[in-house]
């Protein structure tokens, strides 16, 4: 049998742990690295993404491959919402343009669920774009490390 790796912080989680959880999240996905991102979840996440379900870490990393390429810019703040023993719910904002040159924010909110290594075996996200201008974008880059924790505001 395989030994499987913990990725800490592990579950139970603690307002504390779960807010680290939730800003390793985004730094991960600020890089966007496919590769990086897939490697929190487990070897059979499922996931629903919008409309899209996704299993395992090869389908993650497909998805993540198209959905940086379509979204370019890609920036993106999280915030914990709550927590249970081994579950997070998220809050989260992003800003990227299409092709076209197309601003856009894309709130969402996301349900997440660990296993006991510390990897998400489940993740259900609900997001909705909004057309903004270039000079309306709020998010630029990764959220710097004196800004970790602090809650982004709605608009």
């Amino acid at each position: 049998m395989t030994e499987i790796a913990d990725r800490p912080p592990l579950p139970p989680f603690t307002a504390e742990t779960a807010a680290r959880k939730v800003q390793a999240a985004e730094d991960a996905w600020n890089t966007r690295d496919p590769e990086r991102v897939a490697a929190a979840y487990s070897a059979d996440s499922a996931w629903r993404n919008r409309g899209e379900f996704i299993t395992g870490r090869a389908e993650i990393v497909a998805f993540l491959t198209r959905k940086w390429e379509r979204e370019l810019d890609y920036a993106l703040r999280k915030n914990l919402w709550a927590f249970d023993a081994n579950r997070i719910a998220v809050r989260f904002q992003y800003e990227s343009h299409d092709a076209a040159g197309q601003w856009w924010r894309s709130y969402g909110n996301e349900l997440w669920d660990f296993d006991e290594h510390g990897y998400m075996r489940r993740r259900e996200a609900s997001i909705n774009d909004v057309p903004i201008a270039e000079s309306e974008r709020r998010i630029f880059g990764s959220r710097p490390e004196s800004e970790h924790g602090q809650e982004f505001p709605i608009r």
